[in-house]
This record gives structure tokens, sequence and C-alpha cells, in this order.
């Protein structure tokens, strides 16, 4: 049994961390496995961040090394001009608007988003490290929020 939710908890943390399902995955499939609501956000939010640090440090090599070859290439320049289109809330409110702009639990708006667009805008790491992790406290509770209410309908 240990086991089990040693792994549920791994699960929940990689959830989490990945790019496409971020908390909008994590926290539902933490409170799916029964987890507190508390103990659901915190692994999430912690997942969510982990890989932050490291895409805001390296993404100049990544793009170095997509570079070398024409589909890596390609698909990098489709990344960074989709993710160019939502730099207007950056360039209007600053990191404010970085925070706001990860804060809102949407598809292609989670903290991966939030580093690729603040690295493109030479953003500080450090500074923007902070307000993209404000925005997945705020996109946590919304989410789990959100899964509470809906976790709480079906159950009725």
């Amino acid at each position: 049994m240990q086991m089990l939710i040693e792994n549920q908890w791994l699960h929940v943390l990689l959830v989490s961390a990945m790019p496409f399902s971020e908390l909008r995955g994590g926290i539902p499939l933490a409170i799916y496995y029964g987890f507190d609501p508390v103990k659901a956000f915190l692994i999430a939010v912690i997942g969510n961040l982990i890989p932050i640090p490291f895409l805001l440090l390296f993404l100049e090599r990544l793009r170095n090394f997509a570079s070398r070859w024409w589909l890596t290439a390609k698909l990098y320049q489709i990344v960074e001009r989709r993710t160019e289109r939502r730099r207007k809330l950056i360039d209007k409110y600053g990191y404010l608007g970085l925070t706001m702009f990860v804060a809102v639990p949407l598809p292609v708006t989670g903290a991966w988003t939030g580093s690729l667009l603040a690295f493109l805008l030479k953003l500080n790491p450090l500074k923007a490290f902070v307000f993209i992790a404000m925005g997945v406290i705020i996109a946590g509770i919304v989410v789990l929020s959100t899964t509470l209410g809906v976790s709480l309908v079906l159950k009725l």
C-alpha cells in the first residue's frame, strides 16, 4: 500500500511538471487519487515549478541545439511564433503581465509557455521565476477550486 501511495505522489508530480498537462492535469489527478486538497495543491505546484529554472537558464542552448536540424528548427520557430503572439500582455504590464498570463489555467498559458515568453522577451530569469511562480500559485487555486466544485457536483 505504501508503494502505491509513493507512486501516486510521483505521478502527480510528473504530470504537473509536463508541458501540456501542468496543474490542469496534476491537481485533478491528485484529487482522483484521494489526496487531501492541500497536499494535492502543494505537490502539483511543486511539480509545475521544478522545470521552470531549468527552462529559464537553458532555453538558449535548446534553441541552438534545435537549430541544427531542419525539422527541429521549424518546430521551434512555430512554438516561438505562437508564444510571441502573447507578448502584448507582458509589454503592457511587465512582469505582472507574466503572472497574469501564467495564472489563467487554459491550454498554452502555463508555466512552460510563460518561461518561453520570458526567455524570448529577455526578462531577468530570477525575477521571471518569481512572477511565474506567483502565476502558478494563482492557477493552482483556480484549478483546485474548479476540481473540488466539479467533484462535489458529481457526488450529488
